[in-house]
């Protein structure tokens, strides 16, 4: 029997407008959507009302499908020649294992294709007047994860991001950023290196706290900050105030 093909997509950041053409094609044409927890559920609508549709959330902590149960879905689903959209947050290929899961569709020989989409660390900034570049205060760029596989992202070089790149876009950083913090303090980076936290970035939940390396997690404490947020590190930071743009649910608060 042929088996049917996967599209492996990019939702996006949260703002349903902000998803591609392309991946409301496919939703509109699959059979089976498998679909994760930061999609918005708004985006769903694209498909066909008769299509199969599957939670497959995870919560620090909690992963309520694993990622093996979501490989087997996949391969699972595939049979009978059905047409899966999997559908996940941001960009399949940044953070979003969607490599592994690509991985495992070769494996078995599925036909596959990756649908990229706008990623929290360059979308988030932007709708908090954040660019992440910037021709006088930031040539280079580096995103990283705030979350290694023990817990703390003990395996990233922090010496090499504290002197070698301008602005630092962490995700899933949050519950890790008084470690993040004290390592790149201890690699060098000064101390009144500016920093935003973005939570939910791009939704009509967005809430944008400033500070700097030595107050920031003072602020996020003080105002119960929560996933999913951007933690975003370098003097491009200090535009925000400038550039601010999007109406946000909570009136911007700004810190020294």
């Amino acid at each position: 029997m042929k088996k049917g093909k996967v599209y492996i997509v990019g939702a996006g950041p949260g703002d349903p407008d902000l998803i591609t053409v392309k991946a409301t094609k496919c939703l509109a044409e699959a059979d089976v959507i498998l679909y994760d927890r930061l999609v918005n559920r708004e985006l769903l609508l694209y498909g066909k009302p008769e299509a199969e549709y599957i939670y497959c959330g995870k919560e620090p902590g909690n992963h309520r499908v694993s990622q093996e149960e979501i490989h087997q879905l996949l391969i699972s689903k595939s049979i009978g020649g059905k047409t899966i959209v999997r559908l996940k947050g941001g960009d399949p290929f940044i953070f979003g294992r969607g490599g592994e899961e690509a991985e495992v569709l070769v494996k078995h020989g599925i036909q596959f294709e990756i649908i990229p989409g706008i990623t929290s660390g360059i979308a988030a900034p932007a709708y908090a007047g954040i660019p992440v570049t910037h021709r006088e205060l930031g040539s280079s760029f580096a995103i990283v994860t705030g979350h290694g596989v023990t817990g703390k992202p003990d395996n990233i070089n922090w010496h090499h991001l504290a002197h070698g790149v301008d602005t630092i876009a962490i995700y899933m950083g949050i519950k890790n950023l008084p470690y993040i913090c004290k390592q790149l303090r201890s690699c060098g980076k000064k101390a009144e290196t500016a920093v935003a936290v973005i939570e939910q970035g791009t939704t009509g939940f967005q809430r944008t706290f400033t500070g700097t390396i030595d107050s920031i997690v003072a602020i996020v404490t003080k105002e119960q900050v929560a996933n999913p947020a951007m933690i975003v590190i370098g003097e491009v930071v200090n535009l925000s105030a400038k550039l601010s743009w999007f109406s946000e649910n909570t009136k911007e608060k700004e810190f020294a």
